[in-house]
């Protein structure tokens, strides 16, 4: 015999029975799955996250190439794929209809560039975030693509966690009402590539442009930023933005903001550590929680969101799903793109919109560096 319900539990039930909770947090797929992939790049982004989501997704990645034959030639040989003895030999491989970039942002600009003007054969490219260095660079990245008639995305993947995507979806939906105010805090130690010491920015185009890019798909593009930086004690080589801190205004009086704590204390010096990234939305009707699961990486840990609304009050939606971030994400940014291509139609992240992420980035970097608010249309030229 099942033990009765309580009133609010009962209430919960009829509440959730009036609204939809089957939330828009997947991507949407493309029904022409077996676009020939090639793949740029055999680092950890490329064998522990774009492989494995495109092979769950059923994609087809058939070749790959890297700086480092031998590294190609070992992802080759783990998923059946061809292995070119040169990145140049693999973009001459006129079977390959899609290039998948996983390289370090100051050199992908000219691969980009050189697929554009070189392979003719190539329709679609999957570049990585950030897409350049530069609004200057990444514009030329964009108009080189537009004069080949090649369709260009950006794998800003943190647009496919499925908080961020589920948060979109109730925003759509008007359960929050306007939005007043978003921010996220981030305390986490990311592992700095080796690569990443050569960039003049550190924090805000290698970690904060995920949390920019997700406000940017959230609210808009902002019209000034106020930013603060200081360098994180941890990292030893020189650099300038570590921790970041910053607050994005809006014409709607929106305002968002973020910590992007690399630090978060001495968690690797010997201190107990208090490591996870959190999020907040409230509009004039309701408000949304959330979190981030990426730092339990490696561990399967699902972000999370919890919702609240006038419309139906003393209550929180909690969905739940199984899916991560990490790989599952990836899953849809190379999607996002093969749907552009079977529709004819421009990526979801197109590099023609990460223009604006990248002088989101620009406007942070200038602001905290010279003490004062900056505009974000400046950075647009």
């Amino acid at each position: 015999m099942s033990k009765p319900k309580s009133g609010r539990e009962a209430q919960g039930e009829r509440i959730e029975g009036l609204l939809d909770l089957n939330l828009d947090y997947r991507p949407r797929l493309p029904r022409k799955k077996d676009y020939r992939i090639g793949c740029v790049g055999a680092g950890f982004i490329m064998r522990d996250c774009h492989l494995p989501a495109y092979f769950q997704a059923g994609f087809c990645p058939v070749a790959i190439a890297s700086r480092t034959e031998a590294n190609a030639r070992a992802l080759a040989d783990r998923h059946g794929l061809a292995c070119h003895p040169t990145i140049e030999s693999l973009i001459n491989d006129t079977s390959l209809e899609v290039i998948d970039i996983a390289v370090p942002p100051d050199v992908q600009p000219s691969l980009i560039q050189r697929i554009a003007a070189d392979a003719r054969h190539v329709k679609g490219i999957l570049a990585q975030k950030p897409l350049a260095m530069s609004y200057r660079d990444a514009r030329r990245c964009v108009e080189a693509c537009a004069r080949a008639g090649i369709k260009l995305a950006v794998n800003q993947n943190m647009r496919y966690d499925q908080s961020v995507r589920a948060l979109k979806d109730i925003l759509r939906r008007g359960w929050l009402g306007e939005p007043v105010l978003g921010t996220i805090e981030m305390r986490a130690i990311p592992h700095w590539m080796p690569w990443s010491q050569k960039l003049h920015s550190l924090t805000t185009f290698v970690m904060s442009i995920h949390h920019l890019d997700t406000f940017r798909y959230w609210f808009g593009t902002p019209e000034r930023v106020l930013a603060s930086t200081r360098p994180d004690p941890r990292t030893v080589f020189p650099h300038v933005d570590g921790i970041n801190l910053y607050i994005l205004e809006y014409s709607s009086g929106c305002r968002a903001a973020s910590w992007d704590d690399v630090w978060t204390g001495p968690a690797r010096e010997g201190s107990e550590s208090d490591i996870a990234i959190r999020w907040r939305v409230e509009g004039t009707d309701g408000l949304a929680r959330g979190t981030i699961g990426w730092p339990a990486y490696p561990c399967r840990t699902p972000s999370t969101m919890d919702f609240t609304t006038r419309h139906y009050p003393g209550y929180w939606f909690q969905p739940r799903w199984r899916e991560v971030w990490f790989p599952d994400a990836f899953v849809g940014t190379m999607a996002q793109l093969l749907c552009a291509l079977e529709e004819d139609a421009e990526p979801e992240i197109s590099g023609r919109d990460n223009l604006e992420t990248i002088a989101l980035c620009e406007a942070v970097f200038a602001s905290a560096r010279d003490h004062q608010a900056t505009m974000v249309r400046q950075f647009m030229q």
